[in-house]
């Protein structure tokens, strides 16, 4: 297993580098193609939408022709996508076309692994394992924005070309040492019919996918703002600078995955960690509409980034280990609950900064808050099923 999770590892902490490389530049692309905010929102919710559709299809055919070749797939997809946009230079049409094809295969590789990781850890180990694939994402998604500021000094086109590359080199990688989690025998006929997302989508279940949810609506509205919010409050702002603020707060999130979540957070209290994880990004989100400068903006981004990497792998544990039907409907489901966040997080956040530019941390905020009672209402269906289950 020891192996297995250092591959997996380093293919997420490689491909999450590249995704968050283009994160500076992406919305200078844009301007420079002469567009304005809206297309980054629909350009970020146009990926959501299509791997909102498609995740699913990926965890289902991943339960019929095993994890690796669908992992493979999909970062051979991704440095496709990549590259396309680096090559637009200016066409908005395949700009879309580029994040169109990366939201079809983003599912291959997101969904699929934390389908991957369930294979191969037991209950107990579970939280480790989601810690260990956040923190993986998180030293991602540190270097890749920074990675991306510096490189856009040679160009707005060259942090995408940097990531294409990046994501084929995983791919090769994944091609030679990752080994499939999932045996022939646990596998279900090809001409099989896969049963719908949906089914996962039940009893208490549905609130841990909700709350899911909310997490990443929250998270996409900050992201799709925070270049527009902070350039009105602190002139002359540069992607590097903003690349250097995802790097601390990237940062700050795989150290607290890395080295509380992984190493104190024991099966069975997931729960009171993803309560303690919602508090502090609230916390995160109305401290940001007090930055004034890149220090203390830097500082409040990394509070709301420990909040949010408590939350995650926390959720996707219990997701994993409470779920009824397979790994692969259920990973596909969370997944989908991502992507359905990031569809209508960008749309939301940036529609609603037009009107009131403080309005996305305000709400991003209270629904932190509010999520907290869907987090009370699993936990008293879960006891009550529990008792139940003891009582038979």
């Amino acid at each position: 297993m020891k192996k297995q999770m250092t591959v997996v590892m380093l293919m997420l902490m490689m491909v999450f580098i590249g995704f968050g490389i283009v994160i500076p530049v992406l919305p200078l692309m844009i301007t420079d193609a002469g567009a304005n905010e809206f297309h980054l929102g629909l350009m970020l919710s146009l990926y959501s939408l299509i791997s909102f559709i498609v995740s699913p299809i990926w965890g289902a055919w991943s339960e019929k022709v095993g994890r690796r070749p669908i992992i493979l797939i999909g970062t051979l997809g991704f440095s496709i996508s990549y590259l396309l946009f680096g090559l637009a230079d200016g066409q908005l049409w395949l700009m879309y076309v580029s994040r169109i094809l990366g939201g079809l295969f983003s599912g291959a590789v997101t969904a699929v692994i934390v389908a991957y990781v369930a294979d191969i850890t037991t209950n107990e180990q579970r939280t480790k394992g989601m810690a260990l694939v956040g923190m993986s994402i998180g030293l991602g998604f540190t270097f890749g924005p920074a990675f991306g500021g510096i490189l856009s000094a040679y160009g707005h086109n060259t942090p995408f070309f940097a990531a294409s590359a990046l994501t084929l080199i995983t791919c090769v990688l994944g091609f030679g040492r990752l080994k499939e989690s999932l045996p022939q025998e646990k596998r279900t006929g090809r001409n099989e019919a896969s049963p719908s997302r949906w089914t996962a989508f039940t009893g208490r279940m549905k609130y841990l996918y909700v709350l899911s949810f909310f997490v990443t609506f929250t998270l996409a509205g900050l992201e799709s703002t925070l270049l527009y919010f902070e350039a009105q409050r602190i002139p002359d702002i540069t992607a590097t600078q903003i690349g250097f603020m995802f790097f601390f707060c990237g940062l700050a999130g795989a150290l607290v995955q890395g080295g509380i979540v992984r190493r104190y957070i024991k099966k069975g209290r997931e729960k009171k960690t993803i309560a303690v994880g919602l508090i502090v990004s609230s916390l995160g989100f109305f401290l940001l509409l007090l930055s004034s400068n890149i220090v203390d903006a830097t500082i409040y981004l990394c509070v709301f980034g420990i909040g949010n990497a408590l939350i995650r792998p926390c959720v996707i544990s219990l997701i994993t280990q409470k779920t009824t039907v397979s790994q692969g409907i259920a990973s596909g489901l969370n997944s989908s609950m991502d992507s359905f966040g990031r569809i209508a997080g960008p749309i939301l956040a940036i529609a609603v900064f037009n009107w009131i530019p403080s309005m996305p941390y305000i709400i991003g905020g209270l629904l932190c808050l509010v999520a907290i009672g869907l987090l009370v209402r699993f936990s008293t269906l879960d006891r009550s099923q529990s008792t139940a289950n003891t009582s038979a």
